[in-house]
């Protein structure tokens, strides 16, 4: 069995988004605590055409 966590990643900047964190630095920081990179989520675009924000998604196995 695993569990999942889910990190939300705003981004900043109106017509020119970037994240307000170093995702980078993010994945690297769970992967030490065990936690494997899944998946990366964009939501649907909102009114001016871009994500508002991102969610990484990581997963592990129960117990480790």
């Amino acid at each position: 069995m695993y569990e999942y966590e889910f990190v939300k990643l705003k981004l900043s900047g109106m017509f020119i988004t970037k994240p307000k964190e170093d995702y980078q630095e993010i994945i690297k920081s769970y992967a030490k605590k065990g936690w494997r990179f899944k998946q990366i989520f964009a939501p649907a675009t909102s009114g001016y055409g871009a994500a508002s924000y991102f969610e990484l998604i990581f997963e592990r196995k129960i117990g480790e």
